[in-house]
């Protein structure tokens, strides 16, 4: 799949705007293909009998299948011309996510710096992955490489920087 139109260019977007994205819920078939993809079979994802002795007296999601899903759900909240994922700044697990949990994803642009001449630019963008109950159940900071408009046109717009 390439860019349309509609993907924005790091000169489109500015410091503070915010978007969420609609829900997804996670399915025990979730969990149990993200346990055959990474590996982890760790009985408090997989094992109901088991998770009953446990605090969350039934499975959770593994947090990085959370995360996993958070990054798709982002994707078009807003859709950007991204060219890399460069780093993760910061990542917080703060509540479990069970089966059956629907999860959202609020993101908001904390921080700009344009880079090769307006050709791209990094985006540092807040991330907060909430549950039904609108609880945030992750959050953190991750930044991106998105091209920017004078890569194609040779002329770009101002840019806004911010320290995080």
């Amino acid at each position: 799949m390439s860019f349309s139109s509609e993907h924005k260019y790091f000169d489109d977007v500015s410091v503070g705007e915010a978007w969420e994205s609609s829900g997804r819920t996670i399915t025990e078939a979730d969990i149990v293909n993200f346990a055959g993809l990474s590996g982890d079979f760790s009985p408090i994802h997989v094992d109901h009998e088991f998770c009953k002795q446990t605090a969350f007296r039934r499975p959770i999601a593994h947090g990085l299948l959370v995360m996993a899903v958070s990054s798709g759900l982002g994707i078009n909240n807003p859709a950007m011309r991204t060219l890399a994922f460069l780093r993760v700044v910061e990542w917080h697990f703060r509540a479990p996510v069970f089966i059956g949990d629907t999860i959202r994803v609020r993101t908001q642009v904390v921080g700009k710096e344009e880079r090769s001449r307006g050709r791209r630019g990094v985006i540092t963008w807040k991330r907060e992955v909430l549950n039904q109950e609108n609880k945030v159940v992750q959050e953190g900071m991750h930044s991106t490489l998105v091209e920017g408009r004078r890569s194609v046109s040779g002329t770009g717009g101002a840019v806004e920087q911010t320290s995080s």
